[in-house]
């Protein structure tokens, strides 16, 4: 039996890199407190929506499978991310993320602080 060895190089693609979220806000600076990130992994269900809700810290979020269309509360604003795609969240503004026909996977990384919620559900879930 012969071994096969892959002549490949490493490689490197970065997904997402920005100075602000996806609605174009500026992000401003880090949670003050012990650093910690933290990478979640959701599963959710078709034709679903999240609760609205904020984010004290900037993150990213990568969809593995599926779609989300992520909706701003303040300006109706809305992008939607397909599998295979990243993108930048926003900070301190309300939104929320809609799944579509499939059940959507997504890898969300926060650059937090120890202590610190991840999501803080707001008061416009009625």
């Amino acid at each position: 039996m012969t071994k096969h060895s892959c002549a490949c190089a490493p490689y490197a693609e970065t997904l997402v890199q920005s100075e602000e979220s996806w609605n174009g806000k500026r992000y401003e600076k880090y949670p003050e407190g012990v650093p910690q990130l933290t990478v979640v992994r959701m599963t959710i269900p078709a034709h679903t929506s999240l609760p609205w809700h904020t984010h004290p810290m900037p993150n990213a979020a990568y969809i593995l499978s599926g779609q989300m269309t992520v909706e701003e509360l303040a300006t109706g604003r809305s992008r939607t991310i397909k599998a295979g795609e990243a993108f930048p969240e926003s900070v301190n503004d309300t939104h929320r993320g809609t799944t579509g026909d499939e059940e959507t996977i997504v890898i969300v990384t926060y650059a937090s602080v120890a202590g610190l919620p991840l999501s803080v559900q707001t008061a416009d879930n009625v």
